[in-house]
């Protein structure tokens, strides 16, 4: 499979509740600002966030599968909700940092080859 920015931005057009919306925004942008001209370190940082979105909404909808939505105050739901997606965004962080390195390397020598980052930065 050969991974790009447009693969990563259609990818993350999915998103339909306006917490994923967001997060998804900030990673199309931060991902169609990659070049041959980004660095190492940008490139990394952009595949990292991007694979947390991806673990995120992997626990998501685990969630959905598995919990079903009982409560009928409305409020209480959202403030749930609020709590709900935060703590899941801190789980997919902390399994990202501590099990995805693998995946996240791949993602980064994939789009590595394709930008030529690297080659001609740490030649300067």
């Amino acid at each position: 499979m050969d991974i790009s920015t447009s693969s990563i931005t259609s990818m993350l057009g999915n998103a339909n509740r306006s917490s994923d919306t967001q997060s998804a925004n900030k990673l199309t942008s931060s991902a169609k600002n990659l070049s041959s001209n980004s660095t190492e370190e940008e490139l990394k940082s952009v595949l990292k966030d991007f694979e947390s979105y991806f673990v995120e909404q992997v626990i998501k909808q685990v969630k959905e599968t598995f919990i079903e939505d009982e409560d009928k105050d409305q409020t209480m739901s959202q403030y749930r909700d609020m709590y709900m997606d935060k703590t899941i965004e801190l789980v997919a962080d902390k399994v990202v940092d501590e099990i995805g390195e693998n995946y996240t390397n791949q993602l980064y020598e994939q789009m590595k080859r394709n930008y030529n980052i690297g080659d001609s930065n740490t030649e300067s």
